[in-house]
């Protein structure tokens, strides 16, 4: 069999970081003590990692400190000495020692992310450190330097995100454009801090040395305690939509963990078909509540399918679910979707076609037994071109296709795909093959 992506990421990184510890022990290391000053503040910046589903960027004042020690050039007006292959063995150093106590209580970081800091500390040092210390730069001094760091810097961050959505293209199977746009669309945000204050941090220790980096160190901490708390408050806000859309559940209208079960299949679909992280999180709130309209029901629907329901009936719910929605405060393409879940699918928009698609699926493959999965599918593609859109109809199946890969991988064990956070499945996604 031939080696996977990303095991093939994982090989260059071993071997980019044994390469660079040994040169490094073989060489020694120069100017010790700027080399304790970085590795110091990049495993106080892992201390301060914060792991979770949706972090892009979990650790931003490591990756800040990494990246801003990789295009080093002077400390307090005094050339430097050390090479790309210090850099990368004080970085992985610190990454590791910083990371101590996450392992400890089982939440260190993945194998992944771990090449992806080596792999793109060792581009930007490999980019800057050998020019350098030849002299190539010694005419680019005040704004030209900054903007050559920014360069730089801006081509790392790149490095990064192609890195990332080449891993995920070859674990989960995502699409690599799309998937690579999600990636670009989110470096403005914090992406765009580290790589400010990796430019600053490398300009002021260059002027007046290593008490630049505490200095330079405080604004990207709060900001990050600030993100810490964004990102409370969203966990609450999808927790509320979670709790809501249980309600159809604990009602009896609804299988238990119906909902959940739509909503990551329907993420995963969506995924495939190039939406963005924004689009897929309306889409998962939709996927969450589209079945809140049963609740004006008086009699529920047996099993709570109402893909077998007439089309006036499946548009009543869908409209009444909408209504609730609306009251609730969530964000109004939400309802939108709800509302539209039951039109002819060309008049869809493609979340509410993802959202039925999905639906009738897990309804359908729910009551099949053994053999449902690969019914429901069948009878999906037959519907095809009366009453679901064909395109998506191919994404789940290619989704799915990806999962029974997966579980043949895994030896057998069940394999639920990606994590999508709140809405993971509460058992492995029903596939077929």
């Amino acid at each position: 069999m031939r080696p996977r992506l990303h095991t093939v990421l994982h090989l260059c990184a071993a071997g980019l970081a044994a390469g660079s510890l040994g040169a490094t022990l073989y060489d020694g290391v120069e100017e010790r003590g700027t080399a304790l000053a970085f590795g110091v503040l990049i495993a106080v910046g892992e201390l301060t990692r914060r792991n979770g589903t949706r972090i892009r960027e979990a650790a931003p004042l490591a990756a800040a400190g990494s990246l801003s020690y990789a295009l080093l050039g002077e400390t307090a007006g005094r050339p430097t000495q050390h090479g790309a292959a210090q850099v990368v063995t004080v970085v992985l150093a610190a990454f590791l020692l910083g990371s101590v106590p996450h392992v400890g209580r089982g939440g260190g970081p993945a194998l992944d992310l771990s090449a992806r800091r080596v792999l793109t500390v060792g581009f930007a040092a490999v980019c800057f450190q050998p020019l350098y210390n030849r002299g190539a730069f010694d005419g680019w001094g005040g704004p030209a330097h900054a903007l050559l760091l920014l360069a730089l810097l801006s081509l790392t961050a790149l490095c990064d995100a192609v890195l990332a959505a080449a891993l995920a293209h070859s674990r989960a199977g995502w699409p690599f454009l799309p998937t690579l746009r999600g990636e670009l669309r989110a470096v403005p945000g914090i992406g765009a801090a580290v790589i400010a204050t990796g430019a600053v941090m490398a300009l002021g220790v260059a002027v007046v040395g290593l008490w630049a980096l505490p200095v330079f160190s405080v604004p990207l901490l709060l900001a990050q305690l600030s993100y810490r708390r964004y990102a409370a408050v969203r966990a609450t806000y999808r927790q509320a939509i979670a709790s809501l859309a249980r309600a159809t559940e604990i009602a009896g209208y609804t299988p238990a963990g119906h909902a959940r079960r739509v909503a990551g299949l329907s993420r995963a679909v969506g995924r495939d078909l190039g939406l963005t992280e924004p689009e897929l999180t309306v889409l998962e709130y939709a996927a969450l509540m589209h079945d809140i309209g049963q609740l004006s029901l008086v009699d529920p629907v047996p099993g709570g399918a109402t893909a077998v329901l007439p089309v006036a009936e499946q548009r009543r719910i869908a409209l009444l679910g909408g209504a609730v929605v609306r009251q609730t405060g969530v964000d109004p393409r939400v309802a939108a979707i709800v509302e539209r879940q039951a039109d002819p699918h060309r008049e869809q928009p493609l979340a509410a076609r993802i959202v039925r698609v999905v639906n009738a699926y897990e309804e359908t493959s729910r009551e099949g037994g053994p053999g449902g999965p690969l019914t429901a599918l069948e009878e999906l593609r037959l519907g095809a071109a009366g009453e679901y859109a064909p395109e998506v109809v191919e994404a789940l199946a290619r989704v799915l296709s990806r999962n029974t890969e997966g579980t043949r991988e895994h030896g057998g064990r069940s394999w639920r795909g990606p994590r999508t956070g709140l809405s993971d499945p509460g058992r492995g996604w029903v596939t077929h093959g």
